[in-house]
Order: structure tokens, then sequence, then C-alpha cells
């Protein structure tokens, strides 16, 4: 019996990517859940796809785009992103993207969490991953704590929204063992 669940791969950006990015950090709708004010130039995601290449341990951060094998052709979904890195502390911080609507709610940012974590722990070597989520963002926080991940605290009235402010709460996913 074939397995109907989607195979899901992690690669670096290209070139290519500049639309995407640019239409998805662009997006307002989703801007609440990354923290971004102000949109991204084309100039500004050019440079940035242009410095992807550089190490994790130069720019403390690293974007995964995120395809789906659906047929024969990979689709590109969305973004995984490491930020923060700590290469003292051995940590980072986690974020993810599954753009449209109708990719969502289907299992594809659990896959690629998992395949985030295992790079995390198993190439990056690192003893935590955490993540930070509003407090009524419950498909986020089912998707990481069905990770694994723990909710270890609340930033009371973290986050400015348009009815007053909301909670936001931290996750940690910590390595055990060496």
């Amino acid at each position: 019996m074939k397995n109907s669940q989607p195979e899901v791969k992690l690669r670096a950006l290209e070139p290519e990517d500049i639309d995407l990015l640019y239409e998805w950090e662009n997006d307002h709708s989703i801007w609440y859940v990354s923290n971004t004010l102000t949109p991204f130039s084309k100039y500004i995601l050019k440079k940035y796809i242009e410095n992807s290449h550089l190490d994790i341990y130069q720019t403390k951060q690293l974007r995964l785009m995120i395809d789906v094998c659906r047929e024969a052709d990979p689709e590109t979904v969305g973004a995984i992103d490491i930020f923060d890195f700590d290469p003292f502390h051995l940590r980072a911080g986690v974020g993810v993207l599954i753009a449209r609507e109708e990719d969502r709610n289907k299992g594809l940012a659990g896959l690629a969490l998992q395949e985030l974590i295992q790079y995390a722990f198993g190439i990056l070597h690192l003893h935590q991953l955490y993540c930070n989520i509003s407090s009524d963002n419950k498909i986020s926080l089912r998707l990481f704590q069905e990770a694994g991940f723990v909710i270890c605290g609340k930033k009371k009235d973290w986050l400015k929204a348009a009815n007053g402010y909301k909670d936001e709460l931290l996750l940690q996913l910590i390595r055990n063992g060496p």
C-alpha cells in the first residue's frame, strides 16, 4: 500500500526563490507571527539570497525552503528558519511557514519540523531549540508540542494586537545526552 503522506524535503535558498520570498515577506496577514512591521524590497531579499551560502556560524541564522514532492516535480510550499543561533550555548530559535492556506493542516509543517530537528541535533549538535508562539495560536502550539517541545514560560501582554495585548509562550526542545 502506498504511503499517502507526501515527501517533504528541506533545501537551500536559490535565486529563483526571490519571487516567493517577496510574496511571503510582504504578506501582511502573516506579519503578526514573525513580528514583522515593514515590507521587504526585492533588493534586500536578493542580497539575503546571495549571502545565504554563508555558514550558520557567521550569520547566526539559516533559512531552508520546504519542498513537497506530490507528483514528479517538487513544489515549494514554505520555509523553515533557524535564527538566534548561539554556538556557545548550543541553542537556536525555530520558525516555520506554510504559505498557502490550502497547504496548511496537512502535516507538512510537522514533517519539515522533524527534518529540521534532526539537522539541528544531528549535524549542528545543538543542545536545544526554542520557539515563541502567541498563546492563542493553537495550531502552532499543537505542531511544536507534537514535535516534543514543552511550554516552559509565558510572557504576559507581550504581543500588541488589534484588540489589546496577547501572551506569548516560550517552548523548548532539549536534547538529552551529550
